[in-house]
């Protein structure tokens, strides 16, 4: 007979005896980690999802700079810069916005100056205490004398070259755009060699400004712009000497578009964000006037 069919083996002390330590199947105790490792498993899966699914974590959270809040800060610039504009093309125009409606004894340079002076001022103070404290307050009151300056200089010029305000902003929008393209794409890079050379050439063109601001101060030369009205084999000096500003312009630009993207890999504190939108508008309100005067001569008197 077998032994199942052996009452002796259904009795309670044998089948107490086949559940003792030593004796229960392996098969229980692996089906209960199986299912420990699988749940555990599903727990960090959801975590994981978890964190995907919620937002990215912005500058304010994380205190650091990024490059999305610095493009949100330069346009807050832009925006005030465009405000004050206004109000430097209504004085310098005697509250008029049309040039045309405007005789020359209405017009005033006053905002012209009084921007530039305080902008400059304004930006000496920003580059040089900016390491140990970012001041966003006087990087604002930057950008309002900046606007006062470009506002007042384009209706200037604008009452005398009719058009060339729209014509200085399509350039100047037109290189900005390219430029920051071809540094996206990596086609164009800051260098320590590009950079000594830049260097170079900005000391000179200063020089050459303040030269020539001195010689229409006393007289000596003669036009418009001074030395940039003179002609060489006929061709104006200051068409040769823009381009070659234009190009110095756009390289100061890649350099801020590098300081904003360095600063965000690095971890830069949020504040400093600040600094590279002060520093993109600084570059762009030197190429529009530059590329407004290189238009101003090519069109001369007409």
């Amino acid at each position: 007979m077998a032994a199942s069919g052996n009452f002796a083996f259904n009795n309670p002390v044998f089948q107490e005896d086949q559940r003792r330590p030593g004796l229960t199947p392996p098969a229980a105790p692996t089906n209960y980690s199986a299912a420990s490792h699988q749940a555990a498993d599903l727990a960090a899966s959801a975590q994981l999802e978890g964190m995907y699914a919620a937002p990215t974590a912005s500058s304010a959270d994380t205190g650091r700079m990024t490059v999305e809040d610095t493009v949100v800060k330069t346009a807050g610039l832009f925006g005030i810069l465009l405000v004050t504009a206004l109000v430097g093309w209504f004085w310098t125009l005697g509250g008029s916005l049309m040039p045309t409606q405007v005789e020359p004894a209405d017009l005033t340079i006053m905002p012209w100056i009084i921007g530039a002076l305080v902008g400059f001022v304004l930006a000496l103070v920003i580059s040089f205490t900016s390491r140990k404290k970012v001041r966003p307050g006087l990087v604002w009151a930057y950008a309002a004398a900046e606007g006062l300056f470009v506002g007042g200089i384009s209706a200037y010029f604008e009452f005398i070259w009719p058009g060339v305000v729209l014509q200085a902003t399509i350039a100047t929008l037109v290189v900005v755009g390219v430029t920051l393209a071809l540094f996206a794409s990596g086609k164009v890079r800051v260098s320590k060699k590009a950079n000594k050379i830049f260097m170079i050439a900005m000391v000179s063109y200063l020089v050459f400004g303040l030269v020539n601001l001195v010689l229409m101060w006393t007289g000596v030369t003669q036009g418009t712009f001074g030395l940039y009205s003179q002609e060489i084999f006929g061709i104006p000096l200051g068409l040769v000497i823009g381009l070659l500003v234009v190009l110095m312009a756009s390289y100061s630009l890649v350099q801020d578009f590098d300081l904003v993207q360095q600063g965000a890999r690095n971890g830069a504190p949020r504040e400093f964000g600040w600094i590279g939108a002060f520093g993109i508008m600084v570059t762009v309100v030197w190429l529009y006037v530059e590329i407004l005067r290189i238009i101003a001569i090519l069109r001369g008197n007409d």
